[in-house]
């Protein structure tokens, strides 16, 4: 496939390039397009996704991009699956979340922004996505002949025995994949990246995504929760709670089949909750440069640290 004619025919040209930026988890690959002045994204779908998933997220980031939520679309090739969308400079949102000055805004915005996806409406082909499920079936069909620690095991086990609260609102649109990683600050809005996993879902399952990986304490989680509520919450609820564990334990555990992927060994034996990487010195070592996502080792130590920040919850 030549990438450039998945391009509208005024951006095609000798001026034109494209250079690859990353494939995701799905295998879609993702390139940025310097043309005409100017430079947009292009996603080409994997083989391995099927046209009815790759429309119906097609229609969920159209959704949300006409809501100011993400990139604007500028081009679809359906033919080939492909998807043209602005380059939005991203002034980091970690910074502006990480620094004492601007963390409560930051807060706050996050908060907001959540409650804005979650008022798109659901579309009718949009596939119901069960995390509770995922976990289970990459457990025991994926991860079950894996050496791990014991104590990742019964992490994991932990969460899946655990019988869920009830749930009391109504399902909402879900981006379930709330990671900084998917985050886009231009300075004023949070824009949110990667739709595939986007379908309808538990409110609380996107606030608790963004509560692991931003390692968030009870009473920011309070906040958080507020924010998105619009209005004061003097106790986080049990369904947020468990939704907190449960996703811990699926991000961990998807981690930690990638690492597999990647032909990592698995555990040796000596592996304990106290000689494993907590979340923080994690991401600690990912900023030096010690550890690096993309290789199994770093995939084998992200996943031990979200099940033992699991163990916490």
């Amino acid at each position: 496939m030549i990438l450039e004619d998945l391009l509208p025919p005024d951006l095609r040209g000798p001026n034109t390039t494209i250079t690859p930026i990353a494939a995701g988890l799905s295998g879609a690959g993702v390139h940025r397009v310097d043309a005409a002045g100017q430079a947009f994204v292009l996603k080409v779908a994997a083989e391995s996704e099927s046209a009815e998933d790759w429309r119906s997220t097609l229609h969920i980031q159209r959704l949300a991009a006409d809501a100011g939520l993400a990139p604007r679309v500028i081009h679809v090739d359906e033919p080939r699956r492909a998807v043209l969308t602005e380059f939005v400079v991203d002034r980091s949102f970690a910074a502006f979340y990480r620094d004492p000055r601007t963390h409560e805004a930051a807060l706050t915005l996050l908060g907001r922004t959540v409650r804005r996806i979650h008022a798109l409406p659901i579309p009718g082909v949009a596939p119901m996505r069960d995390p509770r499920e995922f976990l289970t079936q990459l457990w025991n069909q994926v991860l079950s002949g894996f050496p791990l620690p014991g104590f990742i095991a019964r992490a994991v086990e932990r969460v899946l025995a655990e019988p869920p609260p009830v749930r009391e609102g109504a399902l909402v649109l879900g981006h379930n994949d709330l990671n900084p990683s998917n985050f886009v600050y231009d300075g004023e809005a949070i824009l949110v990246l990667d739709w595939a996993a986007a379908g309808p879902m538990d409110a609380y399952y996107d606030l608790a995504v963004i509560a692991v990986f931003l390692r968030m304490d009870g009473g920011t989680c309070l906040r958080l929760l507020s924010a998105y509520d619009g209005a004061p919450i003097a106790e986080l609820p049990k369904r947020f709670l468990y939704m907190r564990r449960l996703a811990a334990a699926l991000a961990g555990a998807m981690q930690l089949f990638l690492a597999c992927q990647m032909n990592h060994a698995g555990a040796t034996g000596a592996e304990t909750p106290e000689s494993t990487l907590s979340l923080g010195e994690f991401y600690q070592r990912m900023m030096t440069g010690a550890l690096k996502l993309g290789t199994a080792e770093g995939q084998w130590a992200f996943g031990l640290a979200l099940l033992k920040e699991c163990i916490t919850l």
